[in-house]
């Protein structure tokens, strides 16, 4: 039976959404069948997340409808879709640790014999189930003393033991192993001979020309397009996913940029990553970056753009790799170690890693120094309002005063009290994790100017961005990254449009493993 033969068990038509007037998604479309892997696939903000808590009666459709075996359905909250046979699976696993698996996989479904928990059916009941899916999984182990993969085992198969029509999988490999991967990726099969729909969201490229039997891309909350990977190279897809990217974005004056660059190639190096591992998130990075320059990585969603960025800080504890600020070793990065030796870290997640939010512009923009600026254990206020004052005029931070609260100003206000909590350390590198993200544009071409002013005072800047453009436009040199993995090297002011489609989809040449890409040597 052809794909289009399958039967559709699940579809949504123009599913339109709005949150506070922003459009989320806008006449998104989604056609699930049965016996199907389906990869929906996007950028960060395409959509996907609000799809599918439509999907799954989390929101409601402000228009558009779904319909679940071809009939309209319309689920007011998660457990009715669960019961309607539409079950989800997310990153993060929502199961209790201090239970057994018999009794994660039976809660709520738990065999009973004179109204008590009959404990011996429930093992055997579990054990059926893990045969079925051929899981070597004790039903009477504590959920806790599983490895992660197991339990995300667990939770997949609670989802779709019981008269499952959908499954929904939502990023489930992003913090697994390469067995443990494959251990999943043979239940998932296994469902889809067993006639179950699945959708499957990563962004790890491999997985799904691997996985799926078919794709649906959003971009910017709208259908873009549905097709085969026999049918959509992995650099169409990329192409669907951004859109195409502007190239003429760059410096105005191209040659003024070039003598920058050729200057840049002289500058001493202020950062060195070497063999960089954590996980399967950062594979074997190295590159190097030059007092005064700007570096990006770029990289779809799921790169590792981030976690590269989180290990260098020492904000996640990398497996293996060396780290050198000004040529000296950074043993065993902690944040704390990082600060002290001159390297600064700006969250792309500002309200839950950046800013406190209970706290004012003053406390927020001199929290990274008071130790520095105390005396004696006491900070003195003249000190505070003279760094507070220096910084808001420099940036332009715009606030009723240094006392109001930092979660009354704007997106673009709050990052910008992040930077110069950062600058008043006086950092030697500093490295920004999507700065712009959730910003205005006139607050972005702010920031631009700001990361602009760091490197011309010599600080070794590293930088990535959801927003290819951004990085073209700002950056000196591109650090490509795929799956971890650093794959290429661009130069943003002698590029074409093909070659970045072919290294973000993970075709171009690769780096030469331990060794700094070409230009980014002493």
């Amino acid at each position: 039976m052809s794909q289009h033969e399958k039967p559709v068990v699940l579809e949504a038509r123009n599913i339109h959404k709005s949150f506070n007037g922003v459009h989320a998604l806008e006449g998104a479309s989604l056609t699930l069948r049965a016996g199907e892997v389906h990869g929906l696939n996007g950028e960060n903000g395409a959509g996907k997340s609000t799809l599918i808590k439509i999907i799954t009666g989390f929101h409601q459709p402000d228009e558009g409808e779904l319909l679940l075996d071809g009939v309209p359905v319309s689920f007011g909250k998660p457990l009715e879709s669960q019961h309607a046979g539409v079950n989800t699976v997310y990153q993060e696993i929502n199961l209790i640790p201090e239970r057994t698996v018999a009794e994660n996989i039976l809660l709520g479904r738990e065999p009973r014999r004179a109204g008590l928990l009959d404990k011996k059916a429930a093992v055997e009941q579990t054990q059926k189930i893990m045969d079925r899916f051929e899981l070597s999984i004790d039903p009477r182990s504590k959920l806790s003393s599983l490895g992660l993969g197991l339990q995300q085992m667990v939770a997949i198969v609670r989802a779709v033991a019981f008269e499952a029509k959908v499954v929904i999988l939502d990023e489930p490999t992003s913090a697994l192993n390469g067995n443990e991967i494959e251990v999943l990726f043979k239940v998932i099969r296994r469902l889809r001979d067993e006639g179950v729909a699945l959708l499957f969201v990563s962004h790890r490229m491999s997985e799904l020309y691997e996985l799926c039997d078919r794709f649906t891309v959003l971009r910017d909350g709208q259908f873009v397009l549905e097709s085969t990977p026999a049918e959509l190279p992995r650099a169409e897809l990329v192409n669907a996913m951004l859109g195409g990217v502007e190239l003429t974005e760059g410096a105005d004056d191209p040659d003024h940029e070039r003598e920058r660059i050729d200057r840049l190639a002289h500058a001493e190096i202020g950062l060195s990553v070497r063999r960089l591992n954590w996980t399967s998130r950062v594979r074997d990075v190295s590159f190097d970056v030059r007092k005064g320059e700007i570096v990006g990585l770029l990289g779809l969603l799921g790169s590792g753009r981030t976690e590269t960025c989180k290990s260098i800080y020492g904000a996640v504890k990398a497996d293996s790799g060396e780290i050198l600020i000004d040529g000296k070793p950074l043993t065993r990065p902690t944040p704390a170690k990082a600060l002290a030796a001159g390297l600064a870290y700006l969250s792309e997640d500002r309200r839950n890693e950046g800013i406190f939010p209970g706290l004012s512009v003053k406390e927020n923009m001199t929290a990274a120094v008071l130790r520095k600026i105390s005396t004696f254990g006491l900070v003195p206020r003249s000190a505070q309002d003279d760094l507070v004052q220096q910084y808001s005029e420099e940036l332009r931070v715009k606030a009723a005063d240094s006392e109001q609260p930092v979660s009354e100003l704007s997106g673009g206000n709050q990052q910008k009290v992040l930077l110069a909590r950062w600058l008043a350390i006086d950092p030697k590198v500093v490295l920004l994790d999507d700065p712009t993200r959730g910003i205005d544009v006139g607050a972005k071409a702010e920031v631009h100017r700001v990361v602009r002013a760091l490197a011309d005072r010599g600080i070794a800047v590293v930088m990535t961005s959801s927003e290819t453009e951004e990085l073209l436009s700002l950056c000196d040199r591109l650090i490509v990254l795929n799956e971890g993995r650093a794959t290429g090297e661009m130069d943003p002011h002698d590029i074409e449009y093909e070659d970045i489609l072919s290294l973000l989809a993970g075709q171009g040449a690769q780096t030469e493993a331990g060794t700094p890409p070409a230009g980014g040597t002493a």
